[in-house]
């Protein structure tokens, strides 16, 4: 068992080297604030959507709510085959006081998200292309910040934070502490010099960076990853166009899911993209957070059945957290979720779920949408 402990334990040191050096990265991206400047910079913001009738009017308020110029944003929504009455929603809705499309999704790939959105930016009208989703909602300095961020750095590509709106009940903030995660590491990496992962709830480029991209040419036989292919494509050839935008204002807001079953195939669903990232930090990054949650949940295992011993496990679930809350703390403050619960029972979770969704990926068939990939 001695050999366990010091393979258990080197793993732990490795991932908490690379937590603590995320960390430091976190900081190193500075917070914008907004500049007293004339908005230049005109907007179409995709909505993809399949059965979101319920999601849809409080994005809607949030899009009626907005500071800035009706004429220098549309909103184009792309109905991926609804069978509910998301339409009717959006013909109806009586505060629309900004341009819009409705367009249908025209299938391609086996990716519907990037059909969705290649069908949207051909009738787009504006050269900057912002990608949300139809449970989302935002604040009403979002474009603005956007545009302030642009004009000062004269980029063509932005990730933008994602928060959930949760509750005080354990599912909620469970999914809470898992997305404050990603956040940071997504702000970390930046802050380091190695981005690969950012979220398509609130990502931006212009026209030009995805044409010079092709698109998702490449990876549009993968379900998912409509965000962090793009993105890691842009890394590649185009770095200093690339940009992460730390703003309050710029932040948007998701629901939780409301049961494990959905919350696990969510998870599946971005799991299954990891393995074919292109960037080499990424994949590296992934095995080692796979090692270090797999470490805790077999060292947990061996604890039970008396082959390990629980002072040795218990000091690596310590290490753990308190890396972990390093990020996490860093996050919380930028993001400032509503309520902040149940952080030890959640992170004494989260190996075993996330060391189960990993295996699951590489297996497993998931439903999302009413669709099974």
């Amino acid at each position: 068992m001695e050999i366990l402990s010091v393979l258990f334990f080197a793993i732990l040191l490795i991932y908490s080297i690379f937590i603590v050096w995320i960390s430091y990265g976190f900081n190193k991206i500075n917070l914008f604030e907004k500049l007293d400047v004339k908005p230049i910079t005109k907007f179409s913001v995709i909505v993809p959507f399949r059965n979101e009738a319920e999601n849809l009017p409080g994005l809607l308020y949030s899009f009626s709510q907005l500071n800035y110029p009706r004429e220098h944003f549309e909103i184009v929504f792309i109905n991926d085959n609804s069978d509910d009455d998301s339409v009717a929603v959006l013909e109806n809705f009586t505060a629309l006081s900004f341009s819009y499309q409705i367009i249908n999704n025209e299938r391609k790939s086996n990716s519907p998200k990037k059909d969705a959105i290649s069908t949207a930016i051909r009738f787009a009208e504006n050269d900057w292309i912002i990608t949300t989703d139809a449970d989302c909602f935002i604040h009403p300095d979002w474009l603005s910040t956007f545009d302030n961020f642009i004009q000062k750095t004269n980029c063509e590509m932005i990730a933008g934070a994602v928060s959930y709106d949760a509750e005080g009940s354990f599912l909620h903030q469970f999914q809470q502490m898992d997305l404050m995660s990603l956040q940071g590491a997504t702000i970390g990496t930046f802050g380091i010099g190695k981005p690969f992962m950012c979220n398509g709830a609130n990502f931006g480029y212009t026209k030009k960076m995805f044409a010079d991209l092709d698109g998702f040419e490449g990876n549009n036989g993968i379900a998912s990853g409509d965000d962090v292919f793009l993105l890691q494509k842009a890394i590649r050839q185009f770095p200093e166009k690339v940009q992460y935008l730390k703003a309050f204002s710029a932040i948007v807001f998701t629901k939780p899911l409301n049961d494990w079953k959905s919350l696990f195939y969510q998870r599946v669903r971005w799991a299954s993209k990891s393995s074919s990232y292109e960037n080499g930090f990424g994949k590296m990054l992934a095995l080692i957070v796979f090692a270090g949650n797999l470490a805790i949940v077999v060292s947990f295992f061996l604890t039970l059945f008396s082959f390990f011993s629980f002072w040795n496990w218990y000091l690596l679930f310590a290490l753990k957290i308190f890396v972990d809350f390093l990020l996490l703390y860093q996050t919380g403050k930028f993001i400032q979720p509503r309520i902040v619960r149940h952080f030890v029972f959640s992170n004494l979770l989260y190996p075993f779920f996330s060391s189960a969704v990993a295996f699951y990926s590489l297996f497993g068939k998931y439903e999302w949408k009413g669709r099974r990939f």
